[in-house]
């Protein structure tokens, strides 16, 4: 049975839309859920500079989606919510289904 949809579901879903909407966000939801990571990190592995996961990272905290772990006088990031990841995964099999071809050979572009 399908759980009774709300006010703060609907909104919830709308963050995480909107958190999606930006393929710089998107790639870093979808490092995240494979471990937590430095901002310096996660702009490094994705071809962008340090200002711009700065601005990328506050939109995801502002959304509830990503966690700020101070470490010493660094801060690292990780997925606010264990049921991320899972999420995430059905998210992929669901873009797989829509658009088959999305992955095929070495042109993928959904990893």
């Amino acid at each position: 049975m399908p759980t009774a949809t709300t006010s703060p579901h609907t909104a919830a879903l709308a963050r995480l839309g909107h958190a999606l909407s930006d393929p710089t966000r998107a790639s870093v939801l979808l490092a995240l859920r494979e471990a937590p990571a430095y901002p310096s990190d996660l702009a490094d592995a994705l071809g962008v500079s340090r200002q711009v996961m700065s601005n990328q990272l506050a939109c995801l905290r502002g959304c509830g989606l990503v966690q700020a772990v101070p470490d010493g006088r660094r801060v690292w990031y990780r997925l606010a919510d264990p049921h991320l990841t899972p999420a995430l995964n059905e998210l992929m099999r669901v873009v797989l289904y829509v658009e088959p071809g999305c992955c095929a050979g070495e042109s993928c572009t959904c990893a």
